[in-house]
């Protein structure tokens, strides 16, 4: 298991042009060990939840925190939602994904910076805060998105690490990120929630192929680059297994940037819709991507307007 780091000062330094974790450049499929902390916050730091679920999330590179949200604060952000889906779902600007060939919204990004009610919940102290203690470090936030999974056609996100793709085409130095997605719809069983595979944030999946043109037009719909070969996934599969990440509305999946997962489609009734945050450490902001193609559009991968968040209480007002 990967220890905590003993302060922000003490982990490595790196140039921004070394490619920690090549990828996606000529070599084999394989899995490589993580040479970066999980948890960055120092061994007896007071955490802002339970010591177990900082251990949880460090030896299983994710945990699900419930009942974070009221229902009353759930409704408000549905709310929110709907009215940004059918806003996009009019102008279906470019932060707006549709599914597959077909109408309905699959993702709608940087949300925090086109609504006060998500900028706001951004900076949520149990959600920011949280991030800032395990990443030891401020916090901005990469992308934002909320994730719709209409029921009947909602398809699914096929087996990948975040990081891999934030490295390779974002240029995101190292492991020093973390993913939190708020449910606004219960996630159960059958309506194709998020899938982890314990563990297998502490190994790299080198990806095979290298990386197309514009490839996120295509890869947000479906990816088929930056996806672990078969083998790779078999190997982690069999030794750690995959966990359903379920919650009723108002829980919290914090998932390590590294984390393996993906989701399977919908074809039930019930949509699954989450808020889907990624918070960077202001230390580990991105460089150039470790690819040779230009960077990604600003609404996938914040570059140019990185700001620190600042802290927001619940009590706040907007």
């Amino acid at each position: 298991m990967m220890g905590h780091a003993a302060s922000s000062n003490n982990s490595a330094h790196f140039l921004a042009t070394e490619d920690a974790y090549p990828s996606r450049n000529g070599q084999a499929a394989k899995l490589v060990k993580r040479h970066d902390p999980v948890v960055y916050a120092p061994e007896n730091s007071s955490a802002p939840i339970a010591s177990s679920s900082i251990k949880q999330f460090e030896q299983q590179g994710f945990m699900v925190l419930d009942n974070v949200f009221s229902p009353q604060e759930v409704n408000e952000l549905l709310a929110e939602s709907a009215r940004l889906r059918s806003a996009t779902t009019d102008q279906q600007g470019m932060g707006t994904i549709t599914e597959l060939g077909r109408s309905d919204v699959r993702s709608v990004f940087d949300v925090h910076d086109n609504s006060p009610v998500f900028k706001k919940l951004a900076s949520d102290e149990r959600l920011a805060g949280l991030a800032r203690y395990i990443l030891y470090d401020d916090v901005y936030i990469h992308p934002s998105r909320l994730n719709y999974k209409p029921g009947f056609h909602g398809k699914e996100f096929y087996w990948h690490s975040d990081f891999e793709t934030w490295h390779v085409e974002d240029g995101m130095p190292r492991m020093r990120a973390l993913s939190m997605s708020i449910t606004l719809t219960e996630n159960f069983s059958q309506n194709g929630p998020l899938m982890l595979i314990p563990s297998s944030h502490q190994q790299y999946a080198v990806c095979p192929g290298e990386t197309p043109s514009n490839n996120h037009q295509a890869s947000l719909k479906k990816q088929e680059y930056g996806v672990p070969s078969n083998a790779c996934l078999t190997s982690l599969v069999e030794k750690q297994g995959i966990v359903n990440a379920t919650g009723k509305p108002g829980s919290v999946i914090v998932f390590d940037c590294n984390a393996i997962h993906g989701s399977n489609g919908n074809i039930t009734p019930y949509p699954r819709a989450n808020v889907f945050f990624v918070y960077n450490a202001l230390s580990n902001k991105v460089a150039q991507p470790f690819c040779e193609q230009p960077p990604r559009p600003e609404h996938i991968c914040t570059r140019a307007n990185i700001k620190p968040l600042s802290t927001v209480n619940p009590t706040d007002k907007a």
